[in-house]
């Protein structure tokens, strides 16, 4: 072997060592990530980039109320009156990759994969209930003050899922912008092993560069 085609082989080497460094990191650790809607208007506001804490998913660690997630978006993002099982309200996920590859590419690469932002609300084995504007957990009103303003009004959106127990392994989310989010009112409450990530830092704008929390 000439000089010129170990020099070529031992960059080859660097570029793939980098590539799996930089998709270790990104699936265990954390990644970038750029909002695309405005269901946690005016929390966060679309196209502002933030970066996702991964590693209380490879943890296993159960997220805490008001931390505010990505997850993967349910097969069905609607659930009907018809359809709904409010013994079990749990997000339908029925499109999942079948193959080693397939798998790789869609939870690895991320590649056709849609994601949701949302904050979250109820913990497993708590009773949620939104009725007369606001949400109870166990009975209680839950206090929002620190990310909502005192003029949100929380309704079921066009949902079923407005007074149910969340199941053990689940979470029961929403947004931030109560009227316009497709949430778990309407499709159920999101398994753990879907929850791919906790914001940690919005590094973008800069004047707004920190953590993530109360409404601004």
């Amino acid at each position: 072997m000439n000089e010129k085609t170990k020099n070529i082989l031992e960059w080859i080497e660097c570029i793939v060592i980098a590539i799996i460094l930089a998709l270790l990191i990104r699936y265990f650790i954390g990644t970038p990530t750029v909002v695309q809607m405005e269901s946690m208007c005016p929390t966060l506001e679309q196209n502002q980039r933030l970066i996702l804490n991964r590693w209380s998913r490879t943890m296993k660690k159960i997220p805490e109320r008001g931390d505010i997630i990505t997850f993967e978006q349910p097969s069905d993002t609607y659930i009907s009156p018809e359809e709904a099982d409010l013994e079990n309200p749990v997000a339908v996920y029925d499109n999942e990759p079948t193959n080693i590859l397939s798998k790789f590419k869609y939870y690895v690469l991320e590649w056709g994969k849609t994601s949701y932002i949302k904050r979250v609300i109820g913990l497993p084995g708590e009773h949620v209930q939104i009725a007369n504007g606001k949400v109870y957990i166990n009975g209680e009103e839950l206090d929002e003050s620190e990310y909502l303003s005192d003029d949100v009004y929380t309704d079921g959106y066009g949902g079923v899922f407005t007074d149910i127990i969340v199941p053990e392994g689940y979470v029961f989310a929403m947004g931030d912008n109560r009227t316009k989010s497709a949430d778990c009112r309407r499709f159920g409450c999101i398994p753990m092993e879907k929850i791919e990530g906790k914001v940690a830092i919005r590094f973008w704008p800069l004047n707004k560069f920190g953590t993530v929390g109360k409404a601004e």
